[in-house]
């Protein structure tokens, strides 16, 4: 198999994803997981500019592919790491925070990258915080936009938004995002926002969005067993 890259979630350190790194790496496909802790994502807060992570990003694949001697890589990306992966497909200089030029060279990356994954990504959203940056990939690639590219996004069905107890984090969460509270979800992204027009779209029951969180996420056996086979 072709190697693979996990990208973190939001605010993630890369110790988490440890165990989902070492399980593909033992299936066949060497996996590395971005170095990212959770003090590297402090520059991004409040909607700010995705170029720390970027440049972290861009890292990790070339190495990647320098030390596998491969021409393409599998791309995981978890939560926010789903949306900041599009970015760096993108041909489109990603400089509409001002923060770097368009010789910065940390997106136009597609020919590295032989399949996209996200898990529990919020492809879309409506919080103040993350439009900025969310309305640049979706107004410039819209959908499962490249047709060279295989995207598989994953979503999660375990918890029901709600307004009472142990549902109203999901609540908040989803009707942030797609502006409907009442709708399943994996407690943070609801199923709708996880998904692609175009893209290979899975739904798996019981599935939470964090690998901290009590029971079964993403990364978990016998979820993960779902996805896998469409790692190059």
């Amino acid at each position: 198999m072709l190697p693979t890259v996990i990208l973190p979630g939001y605010l993630e350190s890369a110790d988490v994803y440890l165990p989902l790194q070492q399980a593909l790496t033992a299936l066949g496909t060497p996996t590395t997981t971005v170095p990212l802790c959770k003090r590297d994502w402090l520059p991004t807060l409040g909607g700010r500019s995705m170029v720390p992570i970027l440049r972290q990003l861009d890292r990790t694949i070339n190495e990647a592919l320098t030390n596998n001697q491969a021409t393409q890589i599998n791309l995981i990306g978890h939560s926010a790491g789903g949306w900041i992966s599009r970015i760096y497909l993108g041909e489109i200089p990603y400089t509409i925070h001002g923060d770097v030029t368009e010789s910065a060279k940390l997106w136009d990356a597609r020919s590295k990258i032989a399949t996209l994954i996200t898990l529990g990504t919020p492809h879309i959203s409506g919080e103040r915080w993350t439009r900025k940056n969310l309305d640049f990939v979706n107004d410039n690639y819209p959908g499962a936009m490249y047709s060279d590219l295989e995207y598989i996004c994953v979503a999660g069905k375990s918890i029901y938004g709600e307004k009472k107890r142990g549902q109203w984090l999901a609540y908040s969460s989803y009707q942030q995002t797609c502006g409907i509270g009442n709708t399943w979800g994996d407690g943070i992204t609801p199923i709708e926002a996880a998904h692609l027009a175009g893209a290979t779209n899975i739904t798996i029951e019981g599935v939470k969005h964090s690998p901290r969180t009590a029971g079964i996420w993403y990364g978990s056996p016998e979820v993960r067993s779902q996805w896998i086979e469409y790692l190059k």
